[in-house]
């Protein structure tokens, strides 16, 4: 099957779970033999300081004859909103003073005049790209899918990896963002879910019929170093490390990981926190944890990446995911994946599929901060919960994942035929 995918992130340059979660199904879909045309926007001329989207083909690890990567000229990326478009189009702006053309030239003047141009642009690549259904990942390429839907007349399957209300926390929704999402999902053929959570979401918040949705979990990718059995990546030291690694944004719940690391400071002086990520939170975060007298335990490490993530992970003795609403939710894979026990929010995909580990609800700060000192005090529960939470995601597969969404593709071709 020949699949035209539209996304906003692809490793190694991506700043979330959205590319993690692109690679590891198109990796699934050409290792079941079949082709991948992957479209994402990406700067051009700009300093890979100014910019997290990659993709140049030659650096991709497929074999070319089986998936392209293909760039449009944008400035989007992952998780972005109004403002931080804005700030892209400034810096650009000063980048390119005096060079031919500016960025008024080339840019749309906001964030959804740019989404606009990504869709026409989307258009032109369909009419010349053969293929037999569109994917198309998360808002930003919904109109995207739409237009190469219109342009080719082949059908469109969306994927909803996260909702307006998931990145709010249902408080104040941007009603252009909200609209954008609901006009993707009511014109595409099929909508794939990643999680039962967010398929609730789907169907209740953007009046879709349940049997258009279906529900394909994210998995996570092993290599020959995947699982940390030694001990070669932990701190030879005397304090325990509680790890939160994720964007410092709202529906992250990171401000519920201070207060979970008050409670512990509280009652064990020889526990140290590290706030791993970057977002619009983050010097609120830094003020925050002096005020609860807390500064000295917590450690702000910024933004990693590909091998820095695993690292930290290695070094921690319990990883805590207190989202407030996460669609899925891929980093406590990645942290069992490197050998650390999780205590995850039950407000999240991930806890329909991972059973080793605990589960509570974000706000319950109290029961959360029980939980990792228990994790921490007990070495038979640690070691119980590691083993058994290692054991469990071996069965994991990006393979599987991808082939339920290639049953979804076949799905919707055979009906697509049917009503056209």
């Amino acid at each position: 099957m020949k699949i035209l995918m539209f996304g906003w992130e692809f490793p190694p340059f991506n700043q979330g779970g959205l590319g993690t979660a692109c690679h590891g199904l198109t990796k699934g879909l050409v290792n079941q033999g079949h082709a991948v045309t992957f479209v994402l926007p990406k700067a051009k001329d700009v300093d890979a300081n100014t910019h997290v989207n990659l993709v140049v083909a030659d650096n991709v690890s497929f074999d070319k004859s089986t998936i392209k990567v293909k760039e449009v000229d944008s400035l989007l990326h992952a998780y972005m909103d109004s403002t931080t478009y804005s700030e892209k189009f400034e810096t650009y702006s000063n980048y390119s003073h005096n060079k031919k053309p500016s960025a008024d030239d080339i840019y749309g003047k906001d964030l959804f005049h740019e989404v606009s141009r990504f869709s026409q642009k989307a258009g032109v690549i369909a009419a010349f790209e053969d293929f037999e259904v569109i994917h198309a990942h998360d808002w930003m390429t919904y109109g995207a899918g739409i237009r190469a839907k219109q342009v080719s007349g082949k059908p469109l399957v969306v994927h909803v990896h996260a909702t307006e209300f998931d990145r709010t926390g249902g408080n104040g929704v941007n009603q252009a963002v909200y609209d954008i999402e609901r006009k993707g999902m009511h014109l595409a053929d099929s909508i794939i879910a990643v999680s039962n959570y967010t398929k609730e979401m789907v169907v209740k918040h953007y009046g879709i019929p349940p049997d258009k949705v279906s529900v394909v979990h994210n998995s996570v990718a092993f290599n020959d170093d995947s699982f940390a059995q030694n001990n070669d990546f932990k701190i030879k030291k005397h304090d325990k490390i509680v790890l939160f690694l994720g964007r410092i944004t709202l529906q992250k719940g990171p401000d519920y990981f201070l207060q979970v690391a008050k409670m512990i400071s509280e009652n064990d002086d020889n526990v140290k926190f590290i706030v791993a990520g970057s977002g619009d939170m983050e010097g609120g975060m830094i003020n925050k944890a002096a005020e609860l007298g807390i500064s000295d335990k917590v450690l702000f490490a910024g933004f990693l990446r590909g091998k820095e993530i695993d690292k930290a992970f290695s070094m921690a003795d319990v990883y805590v995911m207190p989202s407030v609403s996460e669609p899925f939710g891929i980093t406590p894979l990645e942290a069992i994946r490197n050998g650390t026990p999780c205590v995850i929010s039950k407000q999240s995909g991930v806890s329909e599929v991972l059973r080793n580990c605990f589960k509570v609800d974000f706000w319950d700060t109290k029961k959360m901060a029980d939980m990792v000192m228990g994790i921490l005090k007990y070495d038979s529960l640690n070691h119980t919960m590691k083993e058994n939470a290692i054991g469990e995601i071996k069965t994991f597969s990006w393979d599987k994942s991808a082939q339920n969404c290639a049953e979804v593709y076949q799905n919707t071709i055979n009906q697509f035929g049917v009503n056209n």
